[in-house]
């Protein structure tokens, strides 16, 4: 029976007055305890709905809650702009670009399922003794373990009778006790490249023959060999083996010396220290602290398997140690699809009376694979570097480690978990959703993907179009009723009756085409292949099917190098391919800062400079185009430097960051701002829309024709002050491609990966469009993707599979889309033929 405690709980959040970026005061109620998709175009807003409003006010009311010491050692979320938040949950949120993980995090690390291995091998395991002989596993060598002080760990050789210690789970981790001592747990060693050292032996040392001595602060290396008795101005190759054993390997020792800096002043009898072209490389990645100056650095080394523990991270002692017939180097290199097998042998050889700790060390197992298993991860190996897992891998392993905790009354904020996921996948993403509804939990999903928001309890869409055009609620309710809604922007896909084809399907071969062999790479054995040049190829397939292997680390490497003369990646057994270039459109983020806009990225900001520059006032005081920047101390305002925001630090609080008082978040100081060209300051220009600047710069031919791209791009709507940061991926996609948009393309090549990430159908036919705009310029183009809308539109399909991991890295269907959708051959075309059936009925 219902009490009324019970029947008088929330049933929704509650949010009034949301003002988040371009929300326009929005009043919207979720539903609590169901699946809520929010739908929208890209820039409509809903992000900054679940990220910037239910994720931030959710997290930070939580840890407003605990104390005052603790809050000042995590960092809270600034303060959400909406009039009020009722009944929101405390919040977890799975952002659409997780943070890449360390060199030191593998899979099996950041699924915590190698903490569970870790003490199966110490409480289950056959450790062995020092005298070679294997221990069956025991009960006795499990209550061991548990002992304290010396007694800890010792067992004895029930063959020889001598005593030893057996391993603990902390001996095996790699990442404490168990690391190898050579390359302290990371696997691989780092040395230098003793072929980048001198970077042309026809120069002499005084023109820069030595690379290494390009480093910042080794500038005069030059003249301190010179010192010592080398010879600077004869070519390097011309030296003495003596002269360059010293270059190479000279002894670091002050040589005195007069010594002219940068600003000209001379130093009489300086100390100057000695670093030989090795030295100069180690000293600065030991001293360096910023991140291109490191990149910049490890362009020296290369990157070799450890020779003492051949990859495996620990100690070679540990791998005496066996479970279910295996080492734990040999466990950590089976995919998580070949565990349930191993742990089949290793209760296969226990003894009955470790049934009980088995099945509880078992269950822990189980409980972190699962998920991970019906997320489609089942390629991925324990060892797998976390460094080099993609977007959407990376985010699934998340999911399943939040699903693993069971929590109640939490609310998840998930941003594109369809990120890299085959449509075969989805029903286990789907399965999951559902788990985390029924343990008590809110769930709120940003996401594009038809299946997924019609799987919802409820849709929330934003509209009706992107940037100022959008931040309405513009509909809300079941799939049923969104799909019924004429005004809806998802509803034609919900309900069968969009049309598909968004640009001219080309069915005519092709004039010329490019033909590759690739043999032994990842998953990868003698794969042969042709794509056509001047059309859109699609390369789809499972996560982990070999895609990222053959297009970006054998085709894109080949060709460029084929462009250039040199010789082709090892793996690439052959290449023919009319191409001279190779271009990369992602959709990361442009820029690092919010002092990246979209004038400054394109070319208006410098002319909008150089037009500002030479009005009269302008002359009249001498201002250079460097005045009208605000990266400039001329042109920024005196107050916050050009940023427009100011931050005020109030102390166990977060920082506040607050529009600057002085300029009004302008930018600029006031003398600048009074230059003026038709009445408008730059300020005044740089706060217009890229829709509302095509007029006002008609006579202005170079700004124009950039305006005119962008327009073309669908990016209308963007203020030209916009900064680049914070737009959606697949806003950055388009303003990276316009500057390819206006030259002839007919020997390059674009490679897209993933390019419909945050991609509403609708954005997908905008992305289509501008991809049919560079194959008229004669472009090839080539797309990594999971998205049948996409597929669909292709000319060419090149699908690898038949799954992922050790069961793909084959090239099993090609062709044109409508000849695989009238006969599919694998699990990627009968997906195809479905989706294409259900929008042609």
């Amino acid at each position: 029976m219902m009490t009324k405690q019970t029947a008088s709980l929330p049933t929704q959040i509650e949010v009034r007055g949301g003002r988040v970026h371009n929300l326009k005061n929005v009043d919207v109620n979720i539903p609590l305890h169901k699946f809520v998709a929010i739908s929208g175009l890209s820039g409509s807003g809903k992000s900054s709905l679940a990220m910037g409003i239910l994720y931030e006010e959710g997290s930070r009311r939580y840890l407003e809650a605990l104390s005052t010491y603790t809050r000042r050692r995590i960092k809270l979320g600034a303060q959400a702009e909406v009039t009020s938040v009722k009944h929101i949950p405390s919040a977890l949120a799975l952002k659409q670009r997780p943070a890449i993980p360390s060199e030191r995090a593998t899979v099996g690390t950041m699924s915590e399922i190698f903490n569970v291995i870790r003490l199966i091998f110490s409480r289950l395991g056959s450790p062995r003794c020092p005298n070679g002989h294997q221990v069956k596993p025991s009960l006795a060598i499990a209550e061991a373990m548990s002992k304290s002080g010396d007694q800890m760990g010792m067992i004895t050789c029930p063959t020889c009778g001598v005593s030893f210690p057996a391993f603990s789970a902390e001996d095996f981790a790699f990442n404490s006790a168990g690391a190898c001592e050579n390359c302290q747990g990371t696997g691989v060693v780092r040395e230098i490249d003793e072929s980048k050292l001198i970077g042309d032996p026809n120069l002499s040392l005084a023109d820069g023959a030595v690379a290494s001595w390009h480093l910042p602060g080794r500038n005069f290396m030059p003249s301190v060999a010179e010192q010592a008795g080398v010879r600077i101005h004869v070519p390097y190759k011309d030296l003495t083996d003596k002269e360059k054993e010293f270059v190479l390997n000279g002894p670091k020792k002050k040589f005195k010396m007069d010594f002219r800096s940068g600003t000209g002043r001379v130093f009489h009898d300086f100390n100057a220290l000695y670093e030989n072209a090795h030295e100069a490389v180690y000293e600065s990645a030991r001293t360096s602290k910023s991140e291109r100056a490191q990149k910049r650095i490890s362009e020296f080394f290369h990157y070799s398997t450890c020779p003492v523990c051949h990859g495996t991270r620990l100690k070679p002692a540990l791998l005496t140690q066996l479970a279910g017939g295996l080492n734990i180097a040999q466990v950590s290199g089976l995919t998580l699809g070949d565990l349930t097998s191993w742990k089949k042998d290793v209760l296969g050889e226990l003894p009955a009376n470790m049934g009980k700790m088995a099945h509880s060390l078992f269950k822990e197992f189980d409980d972190n694979l699962r998920p991970l298993l019906e997320l489609g991860l089942d390629y991925l190996t324990l060892s797998r570097n976390g460094n080099t897992l993609s977007t959407g891998e990376l985010q699934r392993i998340q999911l399943a480690r939040t699903l693993r905790t069971q929590t109640t009354g939490v609310l998840y904020i998930l941003d594109e978990p369809s990120i890299g996921l085959h449509p075969d996948n989805v029903t286990g993403l789907l399965n999951v959703f559902r788990e985390l509804v029924d343990q008590g939990n809110s769930l709120v999903v940003v996401d594009h993907n038809v299946d997924i928001i019609k799987a919802a309890d409820w849709i929330i869409e934003i509209g009706p179009g992107s940037g100022a055009q959008g931040g309405r609620i513009l509909d809300q309710g079941t799939p049923t009723q969104i799909a019924q809604d004429p005004d809806s922007k998802i509803g034609p896909y919900l309900n069968g009756s969009a049309d598909l084809l968004a640009r001219p399907v080309v069915d005519a071969p092709a004039d010329q085409e490019i033909s590759f062999e690739v043999a032994d790479y990842y998953n990868l054995t003698d794969v042969a292949g042709r794509l056509p040049v001047n059309r859109l190829s699609a390369v789809t397939g499972f996560s982990g099917a070999g895609k990222t292997s053959l297009v970006l680390d054998s085709l894109v490497p080949a060709i460029k190098a084929q462009a250039k003369g040199l010789g082709l990646p090892k793996q690439v057994k052959q290449l023919n391919a009319p191409l001279k270039e190779v271009v990369s459109v992602d959709a990361a983020p442009i820029g690092k800062t919010m002092r990246s806009t979209v004038a400054t990225y394109t070319s208006i900001m410098d002319n909008l400079r150089k037009l500002f520059a030479a009005q009269p006032r302008a002359k009249e005081k001498h201002y250079t185009p460097s005045y009208f920047s605000y990266n400039n101390k001329q042109g920024a305002c005196p107050n916050c430097g050009g940023s427009g925001v100011v931050t005020l630090d109030i102390q166990f609080l977060p920082d506040m960051q607050q529009t600057c008082p002085v300029c009004n978040g302008d930018r600029y100081n006031q003398a600048v701002q009074a230059v003026k060209w038709h009445g408008y300051s730059i300020v005044d220009l740089l706060k217009l829309d890229i829709r509302a600047a095509l007029p006002v710069f008609k006579d202005v031919p170079k700004i124009e024709r950039e305006l005119k791209l962008l327009m073309e791009v669908g990016l209308g709507y963007l203020h030209l002050g916009e900064s680049t940061p914070s737009l959606s991926g697949g806003e950055a996609q388009r303003l990276k491609l316009v500057k390819h948009l206006n030259r002839n393309q007919a020997t390059t090549l674009f490679v897209f990966d993933e390019p419909t990430i945050g991609l509403h159908p609708l954005d997908v036919k905008t992305l289509l469009g501008v991809m049919q705009r560079l194959l008229d310029r004669g472009a090839t183009i080539f797309t990594i993707t999971h998205d049948l809308n996409l597929i669909a539109n292709a000319d060419y399909i090149l699908d690898m599979g038949p799954r992922g991991g050790k069961n793909g890295g084959q090239i099993v269907a090609t062709g044109r889309p409508r000849d695989l959708i009238a006969h599919p051959t694998s699990l990627t075309t009968r997906y195809l033929a479905e989706y294409w059936h259900r929008y042609n009925k």
